[in-house]
């Protein structure tokens, strides 16, 4: 065999391997979950109930329903891909001040949640999620807010339901596309088991959409975001948040002007 077959043959055997692994491992580079022990007593400043939600297989999911009396609404937030609520719970704060109550939820395998991920089930478990948010509000004074993956779960759910607005944090187009950025050379809507598109859950949402996204997105590039956006352009508003990066908008003074602006707007 020559050289020039023996390149070609370690290329494809490595293409080979890499996309394998790709397929294998994508679990763990998608999701990045924390686990907490059941007896962990979460401590914030703000007033909170604990519950545990019993999914329809027997999943546990693990939620944090902050609340208040005459609250302007309830947003129901779907967090990151990293961590857990004992983290994730403070991003609620400054949305109590700004007189909202908020539920906010682990994924199954994070925190204290429970239960085999699927596209399928966590889907379905949003569903569950948006049930009992309905039980604690009215629909039309729920506001669904994707951060990053959970920007999956709100898109998903405002397709379905008629919340009276759906804000989007570093939202992707789909996720494949994403993984198409960081695998150009490979096939990732084959590859992909998690599919999550969000463009596709939006299809037929009449609820408005605001998506912010930061200029200088390392993780979920700018222009996917703005993508998301210009394919609903009737019904959304993007907000881009110059110098942005994918972790760090709520440290910007702007973002929270904007924030405010959306909340109110009627």
């Amino acid at each position: 065999m020559s050289a020039f077959r023996i390149l070609v043959v370690a290329l494809l055997c490595i293409y080979v391997l890499i996309g394998l692994g790709i397929y294998l491992l994508q679990e763990s580079l998608i999701f990045l979950p924390q686990s907490l022990p059941e007896d962990y007593e979460y401590s914030f400043e703000k007033d909170f109930e604990e519950h545990d939600l019993t999914m329809k297989d027997g999943a546990v999911i693990n939620a944090l329903y902050f609340k208040q009396q005459d609250s302007k609404g309830l947003i129901v937030y779907f967090h990151g891909n990293a961590g857990n609520l004992a983290r994730w719970g403070e991003i609620a704060i400054p949305f109590v001040d700004l007189g909202y109550e908020v539920l906010i939820t682990d994924y199954r395998g994070y925190g204290k949640s429970t239960g085999k991920r699927s596209e399928k089930k966590m889907l379905q478990d949003a569903d569950e999620i948006y049930a009992f948010a309905n039980k604690l509000e009215i629909e039309e004074r729920i506001i669904l807010f994707g951060r990053s993956l959970g920007s999956a779960f709100a898109s998903y759910l405002a397709g379905k339901n008629t919340p009276t607005k759906l804000i989007l944090e570093s939202p992707f187009y789909s996720l494949p596309g994403v993984a198409g950025k960081m695998f150009p050379i490979y096939p990732t809507s084959t590859l992909l088991r998690f599919r999550f598109h969000n463009a596709r859950y939006l299809k037929n949402t009449k609820t408005p959409i605001y998506i912010f996204h930061g200029t200088e997105d390392e993780v979920v590039p700018y222009e996917s975001g703005k993508k998301l956006a210009t394919k609903f352009e009737e019904r959304s508003t993007f907000i881009s948040i110059p110098g942005g990066h994918h972790n760090d908008l709520a440290a910007f003074d702007e973002y929270w002007r904007e924030i405010e602006i959306v909340l109110n707007d009627e």
